[in-house]
This record gives C-alpha cells, structure tokens and sequence, in this order.
C-alpha cells in the first residue's frame, strides 16, 4: 500500500485489507456462537460501514436479517456533534435480538443518540459491534460490545469512510499525514 492523496489531503497506509478480514472472522465465530437460536436483526449505519457490515454479513452463519439506518454526525475530517437521521429503521424490534454494526465509535454522539431510541422499541438484547473505536476522542460513555481495532484519535480514510464522500472504496485503512 502507498501514501494517496484524497482532495488536500495525504494518507498512509494503516490496516491492511488482510488484517481486516481476519479480524471480521474472529468477530463473526463470537457472534455466531453468542446468539445460535436467537434470530438477531444487524442494523448497519450507513453510510460508512456498509463494507465492514457486508464482509461480516458474509461471515454470519446463524438465522439473521439485516436492515439499515443512516445516520449523519460528520462534516470533512471532524464531527459536527449532531446526528441527523436521514434514514430511519422501518422494522419492528420488540423482543428483537439487535446488533448494531458500525464503521467507527469515535466521540461516541452517534450512538449515544441512538441506542436509546433503540431501547425505548423493546428490542431484547442491543449489541454494538464497531470496525474502529477511538478511545482519546470518546466524550460518551457507549458500551462497545465487539471492536475490530482501537486506534489514536487520527483521521481515517478507506474500507467504507470517507473525506467529504471520497475514499470510500479503498479496501485498506489510511490514516491522514500530519
């Protein structure tokens, strides 16, 4: 993997695409194990864990469904500190087995905004799963049940997050230059 430049922005290599995919792997065999007989629904945020949530998905050997919700908190490399949804959740949850798959846990504002709303629809167990987490930018206190990689609170690009929509489509992780 080489340095990429994305707009005004340099990125270097960061996760592997290999590293990745062994990480998915782990986490799918807990989650298959974890919830045998109990149907779980995966509710992806879009738009950035559509490629974390498809290669997991694929991993999923266990009765499940999927759905999607989207939900919008940045704006070019930081968070806005509001979350818009611009999709809503169309599907019953009540007595639903949840798990929550996203592309990053960094403040922690996305899904402390919207796991409540999530636990007022009488799902049965809420699970949260994330390909990233940045603890030096958590300002929420948000239980992440499965994390791929816990890395420094530097901006990412690749394997489903993006710079102002771009970069999207890489399938290794950068991390922006300094």
């Amino acid at each position: 993997m080489a340095s990429i430049q994305i707009l005004d922005k340099s990125f270097v290599p960061y996760i592997s695409k290999e590293k990745i995919q062994l990480r998915i792997e782990e986490i799918a065999n807990d989650i298959n194990q974890k919830f045998e007989g109990k149907k779980p629904i995966f509710l992806a945020i879009l738009n950035g864990s559509f490629m974390f949530v498809s290669d997991l998905f694929k991993e999923i050997t266990i009765e499940s469904e999927i759905s999607f919700v989207k939900l919008i908190s940045y704006e070019g490399t930081s968070s806005t500190g509001t979350v818009k949804k611009a999709l809503g959740l169309e599907t019953d949850l009540h007595d639903r087995h949840v798990i929550i798959v996203e592309d990053i846990v960094d403040t922690g504002n996305t899904m402390a905004s919207f796991i409540p709303d999530l636990e007022k629809s009488g799902a049965a167990t809420i699970t949260l799963v994330t390909l990233l987490h940045k603890p030096d930018a958590t300002v929420k206190d948000v239980k992440i049940d499965y994390c791929g990689f816990s890395i420094p609170d530097k901006f990412v690009v690749g394997y489903g997050l993006d710079y102002d929509q771009l970069g999207r489509n890489l399938p290794e992780i950068y991390q922006l230059v300094d």
